[in-house]
């Protein structure tokens, strides 16, 4: 991972280490489509401060942002008030809500301040939110998730096939 100073395409932040085994999906993803990425604890609640400061110099270090956050899930909006970049926000699964407060925390965004939201606990969408993102000025990119589709149309084949046995 680069460090703070350097530079990388895909910035994905959290807001407690905790997020971090949710957060693994979208890595992942970037991993694979050689995504160059930066991940980082950026606490709105606990360091707001930092927050605000790494929001504010995004913009010359990335392209976009992936976000996760559980309960108030403030992270992803507040990041997306103090840039211009796309940010991508992933409710994370806390406490007796399952997540759905963090989802309509992130999702009812007052007009403005937009923030793309995914499923909750669902980074592996973020990720390739992301690339798509990426790709519109990158042939690589378009070619790789060209491939990726396709693979998962090979899945849904494969499953059908796999279905028809069992009857």
């Amino acid at each position: 991972m680069p460090s703070l100073k350097s530079k990388a395409d895909v910035a994905i932040i959290m807001g407690s280490d905790s997020d971090f085994p949710k957060m693994e999906n979208a890595i992942q993803i970037l991993k694979d489509f050689k995504v160059s990425h930066h991940v980082e604890v950026v606490s709105a609640h606990r360091t707001p401060e930092k927050m605000q400061k790494f929001a504010k110099a995004a913009s010359g270090k990335f392209k976009v942002i992936i976000a996760g956050a559980g309960g108030a899930a403030h992270l992803p909006g507040m990041v997306a008030s103090y840039t211009s970049l796309p940010v991508i926000g992933v409710p994370i699964l806390v406490g007796k809500l399952k997540g759905i407060d963090a989802l309509l925390s992130i999702a009812q965004m007052p007009s403005g301040v937009p923030v793309a939201t995914v499923g909750v606990d669902n980074s592996k969408n973020a990720g390739l939110l992301a690339v798509r993102i990426l790709a519109l000025g990158s042939a690589r990119l378009k070619k790789a998730l060209s491939l990726f589709e396709k693979g998962q149309k090979l899945k849904v084949k494969k499953q059908n096939s796999q279905i028809a046995t069992r009857r």
